[in-house]
């Protein structure tokens, strides 16, 4: 592992195990990272019985184990993503989170997917603050700030901005007008700049730039829609002088979903450097405490992303594909040589920076057909033959190129960015 911050990997017998190569919970520095919880009993190893709340309840019911095995509440956690197999079931599942959220609610991004693992109807994964650290780090009775602005459209079930310590999660947004509460026009420009704006609007009402973005996610239900919503996503990015003159744009992933919320054809959430911590930490100056983004020829590389976006204690990756670097083009191959390929370029990207395969906390795997996990699982322990970071699994119908694979990543980076040592 690289610098000297250790990485605390644990797994508890309270919740599921030995369901795919992958640790429950992560935890490096001030941010622990828990793997997608699906609705199976730990008792029996097997899928609850019963209907969508009942799978709801279960995955709840697992998180909550995972995170109090380790000495934390829910009311920790800072962000839920919930994967759906039917959006259909939206209903019934927030009347199972509100119980377990019955006051603080964490930012929240949901969308409806292809096909889930073991045939699940639904399954969520979290992130939780850790203010406690990890060794050699003291523990620091840091504040989480949850903050919702007026100006951006609001969710009954899900709070616009968490921050804690350095980082800020900003909870999927909908193409909504925040005055009417309605989808705009069905137009995936209009819809993709809404997404935009209602971001932009949640950072400047906490007074953060929109060039503090280290990752953005966007959802579609279309892929053929990306090609549009490039072209509007370049009119953000970068978006100020000093981010144009170094080219800097976030890392970002592009997911494709069954369905979103109310019908709308794109959503964006992101990740937030936070310069000025929370109390009790010391504000620091937000342009000393660096974004440190970087490529590397090694791996094809975007116009519309940079591979890596480091900031303090951590290091977001972008989505790599199975595309072959010496051709530029995806893999021609079956679903091993795919997998292979993604995560030869993650290591590629890795290893560019000083780092290894060990630092990575967490993996977020996109496969055209779910039937291929085990294939999959067989390649990916090759990369990962010891310590397993956290995971989160998804079936889409389709991925960029006809691509059958996509991962990305999270990254520690004990080194942190300037002025930090």
């Amino acid at each position: 592992m690289s610098g000297t911050i250790i990485k605390s990997a644990r797994n508890t017998p309270h919740a599921p195990q030995d369901l795919g190569p992958s640790t429950q919970t992560v935890a490096f520095s001030h941010y622990n990272n828990i793997s997608a919880q699906l609705p199976v009993d730990p008792a029996t190893g097997k899928m609850v019985s019963g209907d969508v709340t009942a799978q709801a309840r279960q995955c709840l019911s697992n998180l909550k184990a995972i995170i109090e095995s380790i000495g934390h509440v829910m009311d920790d956690m800072v962000k839920a993503t919930i994967f759906l197999k039917e959006m259909a079931d939206l209903e019934a599942v927030n009347a199972v989170y509100r119980e377990f959220f019955p006051s603080y609610l964490p930012t929240r991004t949901t969308l409806a997917v292809a096909a889930l693992p073991l045939g699940a109807l639904v399954q969520i994964d979290a992130i939780i603050s850790n203010g406690e650290g990890t060794f050699p780090q003291d523990p620091c009775p840091l504040v989480k700030l949850a903050r919702n602005s007026d100006k951006a459209p609001h969710n009954p079930l899900s709070t616009h901005t968490v921050a804690f310590s350095h980082y800020n999660n900003i909870g999927a947004q909908l193409p909504v007008e925040a005055a009417s509460g309605q989808l705009v026009a069905d137009g995936i420009k209009e819809q993709a700049g809404q997404c935009l704006r209602n971001i932009k609007a949640v950072l400047e009402s906490i007074d953060v730039p929109f060039d503090d973005i280290v990752k953005v996610t966007v959802y579609l239900t279309d892929l053929a829609d990306l090609e549009a919503v490039n072209e509007v996503y370049t009119t953000f990015f970068p978006d100020s002088a000093i981010a144009r003159a170094v080219a800097y744009l976030p890392a970002r992933s592009v997911v494709s979903a069954a369905a979103l919320p109310m019908g709308a054809r794109v959503q964006m959430d992101a990740v937030i450097s936070h310069g000025d911590g929370t109390p009790p930490q010391l504000v620091e100056d937000r342009h000393n405490l660096v974004i440190r983004a970087r490529n590397t020829d090694k791996v094809p590389r975007s116009p519309l992303h940079c591979q890596t976006v480091a900031f303090s204690h951590y290091n977001h990756l972008s989505a790599q594909l199975p595309i072959d670097p010496a051709t530029g083009k995806i893999l021609a191959g079956c679903i091993k040589e795919q997998t292979a390929q993604c995560l030869s370029n993650i290591k590629a990207i890795v290893e560019s920076i000083g780092h290894v395969m060990d630092d990575i906390v967490k993996v977020n795997i996109q496969l055209g057909n779910i039937a291929d996990l085990e294939a999959v699982n067989a390649v990916y322990t090759k990369y990962f033959p010891g310590y397993l970071p956290a995971r989160t699994v998804i079936g889409v119908s389709e991925l960029p190129a006809g691509a059958l694979v996509q991962i990305d990543a999270v990254m520690s980076n004990a080194e942190s960015t300037p002025p930090q040592v």
